[in-house]
């Protein structure tokens, strides 16, 4: 016979390669703590309403207690045999209370249960991703606060464009993070409703109050429909498309830390602390770390692919292929908190080579949108401004020259608006000064950027 607590049903016992296929156990002891929480206040809820007695309740909230120790002491034993988290801690309960301990799962199902543990755990985790978020993010604003002089080109297709600030660079992923920030907060609110109560699928004939329930374990309200509750996971793949996006932005950001830190570039200088050498090539400082970073992210959209594929033909309403959310969800959740912790200091260690960010801005004639404008408050239509302009840079570019080393009888050839007053309007300062526009490059509007953003994060 089986010796399941499930198993008076069962003549056979279960299989032994059945029970390390399907046990989930080694898998979440992370949510151990939160099984617990959600069983003391399980017993509390049916103690007020009867089903219990306070002094069962009370022996099997000591147990609990119990268990807790030897879960965080290391003693506790994890075994497959026993499924899951659930199954263990209800065994270890009732070897510690006796057969009261059986009364804990009273109107209650691991269905019910399992959702609970997750949901609990991932709002645990998402403060703890949002807090390393809020670091990684005030890293950006002091790097960009102090290079808000450094000049560089900023690109469209990796062509260069138009010049920029460095710090105005940089704070483009502040405001990434913000929105992955948001869709954090979003997905706890959404999972503000508890699931315990629902029982195995349709509710329970017991008179259990599930507003105390959700209330004590820091939830708005129950949930609504019991079938639901027990079959929804969209929580495990909201968490998974969040932290994919989320990651997608580290990695790149990541790529330009490693584009920019190459010696055809160098705009950058990565901590040597956070590099690697070569193993044949003496010369060489390899930033690993960032590659680390853009590398982890196949992983990071994988997990969430794994979690819709999981979920994409599921009937209704618990199926043993829920089980599977666990692993890519746990991935994708340690996986971002570890790149995020990496990256923070890593920013805030680089150098930035200002020499070499204005060198580069002033090539590749950045200032020609600039040079176009300035023909235009001449009195130019725009589409003939960009002509004008554009000939000036094929003519440049046949003769090795920049826009620098044009001299005034030269560019009236083009055209006769321009007067010597078109050297002050091209520089990279004039370029970078007149993107005066809310959200723009200019110092004053980065400045103001800045603000902004300490103001969302809570700082002044």
């Amino acid at each position: 016979m089986s010796t399941k607590l499930w198993g008076g049903r069962f003549d056979m016992p279960t299989d032994k390669l059945v029970e390390a296929f399907n046990a989930t156990i080694l898998i979440e002891t992370r949510l151990c703590p939160f099984d617990i929480e959600g069983s003391r206040v399980h017993a509390r809820m049916l103690a007020r309403q009867g089903i219990l007695t306070e002094a069962e309740a009370e022996t099997i909230l000591g147990g609990l207690d119990q268990v807790e120790k030897e879960i965080t002491g290391g003693v506790f034993v994890f075994d497959v045999a026993d499924e899951d988290i659930h199954m263990a801690v209800e065994k270890r309960l009732t070897e510690i209370v006796g057969p009261v301990g059986g009364k804990l799962h009273t109107a209650r199902s691991r269905n019910d249960q399992t959702t609970l543990d997750s949901k609990l755990h991932m709002r645990a985790v998402i403060r703890e991703l949002n807090a390393l978020i809020r670091a990684l993010q005030k890293t950006l604003i002091t790097k960009a606060e102090q290079n808000l002089s450094v000049i560089m080109p900023g690109y469209t297709h990796l062509q260069t464009g138009q010049p920029i600030l460095f710090a105005h660079w940089l704070m483009a992923y502040f405001w990434m993070l913000e929105r992955d920030y948001g869709r954090f907060e979003d997905l706890f609110a959404r999972m503000d409703e508890c699931p315990l109560g629902a029982a195995a699928l349709a509710g329970t004939t017991f008179p259990i109050d599930r507003d105390y329930t959700a209330k004590a374990l820091g939830f708005r309200k129950p949930t609504e429909n019991s079938i639901d509750s027990v079959s929804d996971r969209d929580h495990m793949v909201e968490f998974n498309a969040a932290a994919a996006l989320c990651h997608v932005h580290l990695s790149r950001l990541a790529e330009e830390l490693a584009v920019f830190s190459s010696q055809d570039f160098k705009f950058i200088e990565l901590s040597d602390d956070f590099c690697t050498g070569s193993s044949i090539m003496p010369q060489k400082k390899n930033p690993d770390v960032a590659e680390k970073i853009r590398g982890k992210t196949g992983r990071m959209l994988g997990n969430l692919t794994a979690m819709l594929t999981i979920m994409k033909g599921l009937p209704q309403a618990y199926n043993t292929d829920m089980s599977e959310d666990k692993e890519t969800v746990y991935d994708s959740m340690d996986t971002l908190s570890a790149s995020l912790t990496v990256m923070a200091p890593m920013i805030g260690r680089m150098s930035v080579l200002e020499h070499n960010t204005r060198q580069a801005a002033g090539r590749g004639f950045s200032t020609a949108t600039d040079m176009a404008d300035y023909l235009v408050r001449k009195g130019l239509p725009f589409r003939e401004a960009h002509h004008v302009v554009g000939g000036i840079v094929n003519y440049c570019i046949a003769r090795g020259k920049l826009f620098d080393n044009l001299s005034l009888e030269e560019y009236r050839t083009f055209s006769d608006k321009i007067d010597a007053d078109i050297f002050d309007a091209v520089t990279l300062e004039a370029s970078v000064a007149a993107r005066r526009s809310h959200g723009g490059t200019a110092p004053d509007a980065v400045r103001a950027q800045i603000a902004r953003a300490r103001d969302i994060i809570g700082e002044k």
